[in-house]
């Protein structure tokens, strides 16, 4: 484990780790309360809620240890969340299920902009350099 994480390069060790660990579980673990919560309100069942919640974090986390190498914690976030149950859900009388469709497709665009973003800039140099060596 101290291999893969390179905690020698870190200048840190499994303890000191573990505790890091145990102490950001500790600054979090209200999200597994307050988003069951905030979201029933919204319509949503609350134990759904507290699975995917769970597994959300837990997958993520899982992610930024194994493929970025990087001590960062993901949990749902709170303020959209808010937004989501109150605000549109709430005060626009939304049901949750065109809510969060409206999520899944904004988060399509944001993805498929970045996408094309990229493209874009891989055909801009590709193109560059044929025309630097057609010289």
């Amino acid at each position: 484990m101290a291999d893969f994480f390179k905690l020698k390069e870190n200048n840190t060790n499994v303890k000191t780790e573990v505790l890091a660990g145990i102490t950001t579980f500790m600054t979090m673990a209200y999200i597994l309360a307050v988003n069951p919560n905030m979201l029933s309100a919204a319509g949503m069942d609350a134990e759904a809620v507290l699975i995917a919640t769970c597994l959300a974090s837990f997958v993520g986390t899982l992610c930024m240890a194994l493929f970025a190498n990087y001590p960062f914690a993901l949990a749902p976030g709170m303020g959209l969340n808010a937004y989501f149950a109150f605000t549109v859900c709430g005060s626009m009388g939304y049901p949750w299920q065109v809510a969060l469709f409206a999520v899944f497709v904004e988060g399509k665009g944001v993805v498929g902009t970045i996408d094309l973003l990229q493209k874009a800039k891989f055909v801009k140099t590709t193109s560059a350099a044929k025309a630097k060596s057609r010289r």
